[in-house]
């Protein structure tokens, strides 16, 4: 077997190979031989069928297997001897024969893994977002949970802001109806925006069973292009009337909310705990992006294009399933290659220098640190023992965990060499944009 490898660019190879005739024309007749054995044709008894015979039925097809395996198995042995790092997959192409020809010749083309030259990360800034979870946010927390469990009550009186009402109502524009126009038993809050603000103004002030007509001119914005800007005339009959009440802070809400005693000040540390468990997965979410860029800005590394292209369609097809998950038809829905390109790029970068990362400073997870995480995951159910040991029932199963830990390792790396400033911040602040 004849290999030489030739430069097509900074990462672009191609290998050439030669490898005899008469060594596939062998390993075809080994083939057909014992496939003789044991095939079944029509008219023959099994393992009496002439070779000449299994040759004309499957001949070409175990020619093409012979190939293959040939070409796989050259292809490996030459990269292992050349030191080549390939990536991705290769793109062969056969030589045509020539008349007399003793070789058979083929072409690989591929790519390699690019060197990786970490840069210099102490000249970068990383924000280390710092939150102190007091009562205030406790209580604002407690309000938000009353607010869910908000009922409404039937009253006599007039409509105002904050009720729900229940309406029907028929709309029409130079005295014809529209689509969207006409609504029978629609339930709302008034002040919710559901409807436009001059469509509920309208109904703030009527009583039960009353009906009112009125004009209402259309915003030249308004989403429904069909009728914006025009004016409508719209009849409407309110049906019901219901105000809202608040539930009592007490026991029974306590209650409600998984705390079986009824202790008030149970449900409170509860609360508390939530919000410390939220606040910390935010401030690492936010570290994390802040280390992973910092190591992007310092280290430039030529992209493997076959990597990026093999992320990129990882990427789309996850989505296809996101969305399939969530009962849409996907292969109905574009997902355009080129949406998922750059994230690509970043994600195949971001493994180049993580792997070379690890390499030199030996970052890998200990066997401490992934049982620590498994055992904090384990907390959030009603029996941890039996989630520590499903965990650790396969191996499989912490791979998840190992590349949490991985991350974290890096996180802490990065944060060990860059310049690292406290930035003081409240619980709603650390929430936007998270």
């Amino acid at each position: 077997m004849q290999s030489s490898v030739e430069n097509l660019g900074r990462l672009q190879r191609r290998l050439n190979m030669a490898m005899p005739l008469a060594k596939i024309d062998d390993e075809v007749n080994n083939r057909l031989k014992h496939l003789a054995r044991t095939v079944k044709l029509h008219g023959f008894r099994p393992g009496k069928v002439p070779l000449k015979v299994i040759a004309q039925h499957y001949g070409a097809q175990v020619r093409q297997e012979v190939l293959g395996d040939a070409l796989q198995k050259s292809f490996s042995n030459a990269v292992r001897e050349q030191n080549l790092k390939v990536a991705g997959y290769p793109k062969f192409e056969a030589k045509p024969l020539q008349d007399g020809s003793q070789q058979f010749e083929y072409t690989a083309t591929f790519e390699i893994y690019p060197e990786v030259k970490l840069g210099d990360i102490s000249g970068e800034k990383i924000s280390r977002p710092v939150v102190d979870v007091g009562e205030d946010q406790v209580a604002k927390t407690l309000e938000i949970l009353r607010k869910q469990r908000i009922s409404y009550h039937a009253v006599e009186r007039e409509a105002r802001e904050r009720d729900q009402v229940t309406l029907d109502f028929s709309g029409t524009i130079s005295g014809e109806e529209f689509a969207g126009g006409q609504g029978k038993e629609l339930a709302l809050v008034l002040g919710d925006g559901r409807l436009l603000p001059e469509f509920e103004k309208q109904v703030a002030g009527m009583r039960a069973n009353e009906t009112k007509v009125f004009e209402l001119t259309f915003p030249e914005d308004y989403h429904g292009k069909e009728v914006a800007g025009k004016t409508a005339s719209f009849e409407v009959t309110l049906k019901h009337i219901a105000e809202p009440k608040l539930p009592e802070i007490d026991a029974e809400f306590a209650k409600n909310f998984g705390v079986r005693d009824g202790d008030l000040e149970k449900l409170k540390r509860d609360i508390k705990d939530n919000l410390l468990k939220e606040a910390k997965t935010r401030m690492q979410a936010r570290i994390k992006d802040q280390a992973m860029q910092a190591l992007l800005n310092v280290t430039q590394v030529d992209l493997p294009q076959s990597l990026v292209e093999m992320e990129t369609h990882r990427l789309m097809e996850n989505t296809r399933k996101e969305l399939e998950s969530r009962g849409m038809k996907a292969k109905e829905l574009p997902t355009p290659h080129d949406l998922f390109h750059e994230q690509a790029k970043r994600r195949v970068n971001l493994g180049l220098i993580i792997a070379e990362l690890i390499k030199i400073h030996g970052l890998r997870p200990k066997p401490e640190q992934v049982r620590a995480i498994v055992e904090e995951h384990a907390q959030g159910y009603e029996h941890p023992d039996q989630v520590v040991k499903w965990y650790y029932s396969t191996p499989e199963r912490l791979n998840g965990i190992e590349a949490l830990v991985l991350e974290d390792n890096v996180v802490e790396w990065v944060m060990k060499q860059a310049k690292v400033e406290d930035r003081p911040m409240n619980f709603d602040q650390l929430m936007e944009n998270a």
